[in-house]
């Protein structure tokens, strides 16, 4: 059967976690589990953290337009492989195949705002804004971000978060929904072939135990998260 891992440091990889935990992926169209996806640990996790602490320094100081160079690379590899990323949605998730392509391309229009992100960052300088005093704003990025998504939009959601927050200079971690895992890391490996650096774009398959690391784990400086409360 099938095994879907991670996608750390630039690599497949099935985690560092022994022994390894598992679920798995079903076929809505056939009711039947096709694959096995890894579910990551505490060692998973924290190798993922710190390959982003690694790749950081030199990727908060790359120009923003070179930056911005990769989402453009980006934008491109995912409409090349449109047809590729719909059919793994279909697979996982259920969708037909025109809702699936919709549902990709919302998310390459979050990839084409951030390609503005050199004229969003510019900042600004204001002259006597009082005696003797003039006004000088810079953006900077918060560091390490982590992104958690649910099931109903796998290639949309994740892109809501990380190709802005990628622009701007911040290492970011996703942790997609353990349900349809197969389109956010194959997106991740386009990442890479657009030329990010390894590490500063890592993809860990988890549930509650991977959640609650990221929540609580210090080094992550901002969560975006989209999903429901079981309890309202």
């Amino acid at each position: 059967m099938n095994k879907i891992g991670h996608f750390i440091a630039g690599q497949d990889t099935e985690g560092l976690d022994s022994p390894a935990r598992s679920q798995p992926v079903f076929n809505p169209a056939k009711g039947e589990s096709e694959s096995q996806v890894i579910l990551a640990g505490d060692a998973t996790l924290n190798h993922a953290i710190e390959a982003a602490e690694k790749a950081y320094p030199a990727w908060r100081n790359t120009p923003v337009q070179k930056r911005v160079q990769v989402m453009f690379k980006f934008k491109q590899l995912l409409e090349e492989n449109a047809d590729k990323i719909a059919e793994l949605i279909g697979q996982e998730h259920g969708k037909i195949c025109h809702d699936a392509a919709g549902e990709l391309q919302r998310g390459i229009e979050n990839v084409e705002f951030a390609c503005g992100a050199a004229q969003l960052l510019k900042g600004e300088h204001s002259k006597n804004v009082g005696p003797n005093i003039d006004s000088w704003s810079e953006f900077q990025p918060l560091g390490i971000v982590a992104g958690i998504t649910p099931f109903n939009f796998p290639s949309m959601v994740p892109m809501w978060m990380y190709p802005l927050a990628l622009v701007c200079g911040n290492c970011f971690i996703l942790k997609p929904s353990e349900r349809d895992p197969s389109a956010p890391l194959f997106i991740a490996q386009l990442l890479t072939q657009a030329g990010l650096p390894d590490g500063v774009f890592s993809l860990v398959n988890g549930d509650k135990q991977a959640v609650d690391y990221l929540l609580k784990d210090q080094r992550i400086k901002a969560i975006s998260f989209v999903g429901i409360n079981p309890h309202c």
